[in-house]
């Protein structure tokens, strides 16, 4: 049964999500719901999507490389990659759309197969870069209008694996990726999300 929703999507979204290589994702705002949890100590505290998860180990498991790219130190989001098995885990980013140019090289992979997902102001010039910028939902508006594409979902809930899903589709490897999962039993899925 092939993926029903992919022709809801404008040719164009289409034609981006094919393309996409490495998915690059920005954390506070895009991963999270963007609010900033602090316990009586200073520590900083994030809740992450179960869902999400699940679409980035998707990516990997279908050759599409991910990595976070964070302006925020975050031991917390590299504790998330590391739970994912991300590799690519860029906290404390002062730049980056050098970061992300540095990644694509080290990968042989042009910009114009790079997505990158973000919410805010810090985001924008590596979004206006990459062959396919995606905002959540609940992104800034000038980030939204400028994205090529926004999640129906709100950052932080399951933005993220609308556009796992979105990429997946659009080249072919979700109904692969699901029948890996789909046993006459019922529904396994494998990996931590």
């Amino acid at each position: 049964m092939p993926y029903s929703h992919l022709n809801d999507y404008p040719a164009p979204v289409r034609e981006h999500a094919a393309r996409v290589k490495l998915a690059c994702f920005d954390i506070d705002g895009t991963l999270t719901d963007g609010r900033l949890f602090f316990d009586s100590e200073g520590r900083e505290l994030k809740a992450f999507h179960v869902h999400d998860g699940q679409g980035l180990v998707l990516l990997r498991k279908a050759g599409i490389a991910v990595a976070f790219v964070t302006a925020r130190a975050s031991t917390i989001a590299e504790h998330r990659a590391r739970e994912l098995g991300i590799v690519e885990v860029h906290t404390a980013v002062a730049d980056k759309l050098a970061c992300v140019r540095d990644i694509a090289a080290r990968l042989g992979i042009g910009l114009d197969d790079v997505a990158f997902m973000g919410d805010d102001l810090p985001d924008l010039r590596v979004m206006q870069q990459v062959g396919f910028s995606v905002a959540p939902g609940s992104a800034h508006p000038w980030v939204r209008e400028r994205a090529h594409w926004r999640t129906s979902a709100p950052a932080g809930n399951g933005a993220a694996r609308e556009f796992c899903d979105l990429v997946l589709a659009a080249q072919g490897k979700a109904e692969a990726l699901l029948s890996t999962v789909v046993r006459v039993d019922g529904l396994r899925v494998e990996g931590n999300a």
